[in-house]
C-alpha cells in the first residue's frame, strides 16, 4: 500500500548510494523533495577543497525542463526575461521568469541543443507554470528530472580531473559553453557551469550511470584531493561569487503569501536580465512601469567591518534610521573579508558612507550587540582568473 504523503520519506537521488555512505557527521537537508547533503563531516574543510582542489556536489535534486517543438525559441523567450535568440546550440544561459506583476518567479539555466531544444534547469518545481504560458504556443515541455542526474565538479584542479578521464576537448570550453560525449554506451553532457564562482563543470547523463560517473570521478581526483561537499560549503562559496537564492535572498513570487514581498529582476539587481527590446515577455508590462518609476529596493553586496558575520543584520542609515537587511553573510577566509548580501531600500542603496549594520554575537548562549560600518561593494567578492581562462590554467 502506497504511504500517505504526510509519512512518504524524503526521495533519495540516483547518487545516494554513495553519498549517504560519506556522509559521516548524518547532517541532510531537504532540496525539491529530495535528501541533499547538509555536510559531509566538516563544513571548513569542504570549503577549502573547492577553493584549492576539487569537489563534487550531486545537483541531481535540481529540476529539468526538455522544450522541444517548432514553437521552441518563441516560447522560451516569452517565458524568460532576456533573449535567447541569439543563445547558439551548444551554449547556456543564466535566466529568470516573471509573473504578470514583473516579480521573478525562479531563476536557473537554460541550455541550447538545437534550433527546436531546449533544457531548463531551475531549483524549484515550475511544471504547471510552463505549461500554462505555452498555451497557443507548438511545443512539448516535458519534465525529465529524474531520468538525468547531474554532477557538479568545481575547483582550480577540476580539470586535472576531466583530462584523467580521458576528456581533453572540454579545454577549450569557454564558460556557459557546453559539449557531448559517449559514457558507457550513452549521452553525456558536460557544461562549464557551476554555482561556485570558480573554475567548473557540471555532469549531465542518464540517471542509471551517475553511479558509474560518480566512481570514475572520484577515482580520477584522489591525485588532486577531490572530496565531496554539502549545501553548507556550497553556500559559502556561492557568496563570495555574489550569487543569489530563492527563498533565501528574495522571496519568490509564487511562495509569497503578501504581494509586496514578491522581488522584480530591477530590485535583484538583474537589470541586464531585461531585454525590452526582444517583444513580449510574461511580465514586460510591469516591469516597463518599474522602470519608468524607479524599484523601491535593490540587492547589493556589502563590506562590514571586523569579522563577526552579519547573518540576518538590520541595516541601519546614520544609526537609527533602519534601510535594510543583510540576507546572507560569511567572514570570507579567501577574500579575508567580512562579507554579505543585502536588501536595501531606495535611495540608500547608493549610499556612499553612513551605514551601519545591527549585529548579534553568541558568546557562548551570552548574546552581544554591535554596531559596525559598512559599505556597499561591487559583486562577485571573489573572482580569480581561473574562473574564466579558457584553456583552463594549471594548477
Amino acid at each position: 500500500m502506497t504511504q500517505p504523503p504526510y509519512k512518504a520519506p524524503l526521495l533519495e537521488s540516483p547518487l545516494h548510494s554513495r553519498t549517504a555512505p560519506l556522509c559521516l557527521g548524518n547532517e541532510w537537508t531537504r532540496w525539491g523533495g529530495y535528501a541533499s547533503v547538509d555536510t559531509y563531516l566538516n563544513t571548513e574543510h569542504e570549503y577549502f577543497a573547492i577553493r584549492n582542489a576539487a569537489t563534487l556536489f550531486d545537483l541531481s535534486p535540481m529540476r529539468k525542463y526538455r522544450v522541444s517543438g517548432p514553437d521552441a525559441a518563441r516560447y522560451v523567450s516569452r517565458l524568460v526575461t532576456r533573449d535567447v535568440d541569439g543563445l547558439r546550440p551548444g551554449r547556456v544561459a543564466y535566466a529568470v521568469w516573471c509573473d504578470d506583476l514583473g516579480k521573478v518567479l525562479d531563476d536557473g539555466t537554460i541550455f541550447r541543443f538545437g534550433p527546436d531544444e531546449f533544457r531548463i534547469c531551475s531549483q524549484e518545481r515550475h511544471l504547471c507554470w510552463f505549461l500554462d504560458c505555452a498555451i497557443g504556443y507548438d511545443v512539448n515541455i516535458e519534465d525529465v528530472s529524474e531520468r538525468i542526474a547531474a554532477i557538479s565538479l568545481q575547483g582550480p584542479r577540476s580539470f586535472k580531473v576531466v583530462q584523467a578521464l580521458g576528456l581533453n576537448d572540454c579545454r577549450t570550453l569557454k564558460p556557459f559553453d557546453m559539449t557531448h560525449f559517449d559514457f558507457d554506451g550513452g549521452p553525456m553532457t558536460i557544461s562549464r557551469t557551476g554555482f561556485t564562482g570558480d573554475l567548473g563543470y557540471e555532469f549531465w547523463l542518464a540517471s542509471e550511470k551517475a553511479v558509474s560517473l560518480w566512481d570514475r570521478l572520484m577515482e580520477a581526483g584522489q591525485a588532486y584531493g577531490i572530496r565531496p561537499i554539502g549545501s553548507r560549503a556550497l553556500d559559502l562559496a556561492r557568496i563570495e561569487a555574489g550569487f543569489i537564492v530563492p527563498l533565501v535572498d528574495f522571496m519568490p513570487a509564487g511562495e509569497a503569501l503578501r504581494p509586496s514581498r514578491g522581488r522584480s529582476p530591477f530590485e535583484l539587481g538583474l537589470d541586464w536580465l531585461v531585454d525590452f527590446g526582444k517583444g513580449h515577455f510574461v511580465g514586460r508590462r510591469a516591469l516597463l512601469a518599474e522602470k519608468e518609476r524607479g524599484r523601491g529596493r535593490r540587492v547589493v553586496g556589502l563590506d562590514i567591518a571586523g569579522n563577526k558575520p552579519a547573518r540576518d543584520a538590520l541595516i541601519y542609515a546614520g544609526r537609527s534610521k533602519q534601510v535594510g537587511a543583510v540576507t546572507s553573510a560569511m567572514w570570507s577566509p579567501t577574500c579575508k573579508r567580512n562579507i554579505a548580501i543585502a536588501t536595501l531600500d531606495r535611495p540608500y542603496d547608493t549610499m556612499t558612507e553612513g551605514l551601519w549594520v545591527e549585529i548579534y554575537v553568541d558568546k557562548e548562549r551570552k548574546w552581544e550587540k554591535a554596531m559596525a560600518p559598512c559599505r556597499i561593494a561591487a559583486r562577485p567578492f571573489f573572482k580569480p582568473p581561473r574562473r574564466s581562462a579558457t584553456p583552463p590554467l594549471d594548477y
